[in-house]
This record gives C-alpha cells, structure tokens and sequence, in this order.
C-alpha cells in the first residue's frame, strides 16, 4: 500500500493511517491538542544506557505490584534529583550541641600530686586513740596491757582465719587458736619463754584433734593454715609479754613500739617524697629502696636515743644496731604481709580500723620485730 500516510516512522503514541482516527490511549505526538487535553498527558520515563544506578528504595513493589523503573518518574522527582543530590543512606543525626575542638594555645592541666591512698585523716585519729589505750595500760598495770595484747591477738587471729576461709576455702579451726593464743601470751609473760613454747605445742596439738570432727577433705591443708596462724600470730606477740616481765619491761615495751613506728613512719616519708627505685614490684609495689634507707636511717636516729635515754644500761651505739635490726624486720614483715594479701587477693586483712584496715593491718611489723627486740635486749642490757 502506498499510502504516503504511513511514512512516518512508529514511535510511542504515533499517529496511525490518516483516515483512521488515533490509536485508543495514545498520547499525543505534538500541540495539535489544546491545553485541556495537555493537562491529561505525562512525560514517559527516560531510560538511560546502560545499568540503572540503584537508588534507596529500589526493588520494592509500588501499589500496583510493579518494579519501580529507574530515574525519576515525576517532573517533581526531575526537579529534585537536578537541585539535590541522592543520598543512598539515610544522613545521620547530628548533635545538637558538638564538643568543641581543643584549644592547642590552652595549657595543659597540672599534674597530680601523690595521693597517701588512705584517709590520713581518720588514720592519724585512730593512731592517737591506740596509742593513748597503749600508754596508760603499759605504765599503769602491766596486766592491763597483756589483756591489750590478748584481744589484738584474738581479733587478728579471727580476722585472718576470716579470710583464708573466704578466699581460699581453708578453715582453720577459730576456738583453738583463740584460747591457744590467749593462754600463750599470758603464759609468755608468766612462766616466760619456756611457757610459751609449751602453750605453743598445745595449742598446735588441739588444732589437730579439733579438725578431726569435720569430714578429712581438705584436713591437711586445714590444720597446717591453723598451725600457721598459731606461730605467725599469738607467738610471735607472746614476746611483747615476755619484755613487759622485765623489771623495765614497760620502758623496754615502748622502745619497741616506738623504734616499729618511726621505721614505718620514715619509710613513707622519704618513700612518698623521693622514691623512684622499687624494693620488691611483685610483692608490694609501693616499697622502694628510698624508702627503706629512710626506715633504717630514722630507726637507728631513734634506737639511739631510746637506749640512751629508756633503757638501763643501754648505750647509743647498742641502738644504733638495734635500730637497723629493727628496721630490717619491720620491712620484711611489711613484705610478708603482702605477698599473704596479694596471694589472697585482697588489699587489707580486715576494716576494724579506719584508715588502717583491720588489727593485722597494723601488726604485720610489729609481730616479726618482737623477737629481734626481745633477743637484742637480752644480749644487750640481760634479762632484767
């Protein structure tokens, strides 16, 4: 057919042979319709060439169960994909209120100073209360301080059975080593060292018939704790009372007491001040050898003078060598201390005292050091 009408080429919505009218929904192909039937028309989606970039949203049916083609389908969507560029996410929130950067041109903060790690407030108290209980037993009645002696021994025997039984499952049996302990310093200050090496034994005896009422798991390592606690507490405190049987006793008592705390106390000052070389990092990582040159050099400062001026007979060089003696014990006794709570994993044995911790908190110097003054003592000046 040769039609000239149907030169056209076909495209979407052409014109069909001209005696035919145009095809049913076509859209049409120029401004041959008025703007009435313009307002009826849509523009038909552009597909570019090549893959479609998706777009948040893509793949999600609309509400005729079709794919959503690619590029905008709306002159509002034209309008918006030219003026503002897609983002495939969601932008996140932004904060109200954003940090401000730091100030290069500020000063850096000052640094902290050295924190004692305690309430130095309460334990200066609690010193003071104790060793006003101490002076007025000591010089008073004798057998005031040996009723001092007895209780320490007992709430520090409870306080470290206490805790062997919470941290480590060993239960060291109480009651024995409670009255073992009493009945050991009394019999220490009464019949002397060989009454305490007596009491000692039973004490140890009764450990071991106590457990026996309990099943045998874990009897071995029950008793020997118990034996343990028997000699590192209550025995070693019995030599307090056998220098408070001197004549002097209550002279040679406080010389004891005194050159203990001045080493304490002198190793923490220069320690805190000018420590920088470590005595023992994996057992008490606080000592330093600083620390202990200032325990030795105020101990012998101090034993100096208490044999010069406390003791009968005594003389300065004699303190000089009781107090470096004192000073190596009181810190090995510090270190003994320690490497128990670090193995129990605890920092103090108990709470009793405010600032200290608990009774062993404050013996653990006083216990090994009584001995070496008790035996230096003898060897210096005799039994009395």
């Amino acid at each position: 057919m040769n039609d000239s009408s149907w030169a056209t080429p076909p495209h979407a919505g052409y014109w069909g042979p001209s005696d035919q009218g145009p095809v049913q929904g076509a859209a049409p192909a120029g401004p041959a319709y008025d703007a009435h039937d313009a307002q009826h028309t849509r523009p038909m989606p552009i597909v570019p060439d090549g893959p479609a970039v998706p777009r948040y949203g893509d793949g999600q049916d609309d509400d005729r169960g079709t794919a959503r083609l690619s590029g905008p389908l709306f002159r509002d969507d034209t309008f918006r994909e030219e003026t503002a560029p897609a983002q495939p996410y969601p932008a996140a929130p932004q904060k109200q209120n954003p940090e401000p950067m730091p100030d290069s041109s500020q000063p850096a903060p000052a640094p902290q100073k050295k924190s004692a790690g305690r309430d130095l407030g309460a334990a200066i108290g609690v010193g003071v209360g104790l060793g006003a209980v101490i002076i007025a037993s000591l010089f008073f009645v004798k057998a005031a301080f040996v009723g001092v002696i007895t209780v320490a021994v007992v709430v520090g025997l409870w306080e470290l059975t206490k805790r062997l039984e919470e941290r480590k499952g060993i239960k060291a049996p109480l009651v024995p080593l409670a009255l073992g302990g009493a009945a050991m310093v009394v019999s220490g200050y009464v019949r002397g060292a060989e009454g305490a090496w007596v009491a000692m034994a039973l004490t140890a005896l009764a450990v071991l018939v106590w457990r026996m009422t309990e099943p045998p798991e874990g009897y071995l390592k029950d008793v020997t704790a118990g034996v343990f606690a028997a000699f590192y507490v209550p025995f070693l405190a019995t030599f307090v009372a056998m220098m408070l049987a001197a004549e002097d006793g209550a002279s040679r008592v406080l010389t004891f007491l005194l050159l203990t705390v001045v080493s304490d106390t002198g190793a923490y000052a220069v320690g805190w001040r000018f420590g920088t070389h470590k005595l023992a990092p994996r057992i008490s990582p606080g000592k330093t050898r600083e620390g202990l040159v200032g325990a030795v050099a105020f101990a012998m400062a101090a034993g100096a003078l208490c044999m010069e001026f406390l003791i009968d007979d005594g003389t300065w060089w004699q303190g000089l060598l009781l107090g470096l003696a004192v000073a190596a014990s009181a810190t090995l006794g510090d270190l003994g201390e320690s490497m128990i709570k670090r193995d129990l994993g605890i920092k103090d044995m108990g709470t009793l005292l405010p600032g200290h911790g608990g009774i062993m908190d404050r013996l653990d110097s006083l216990l090994p050091t009584a001995p070496v003054v008790w035996l230096l003592l003898v060897l210096f000046v005799g039994s009395g």
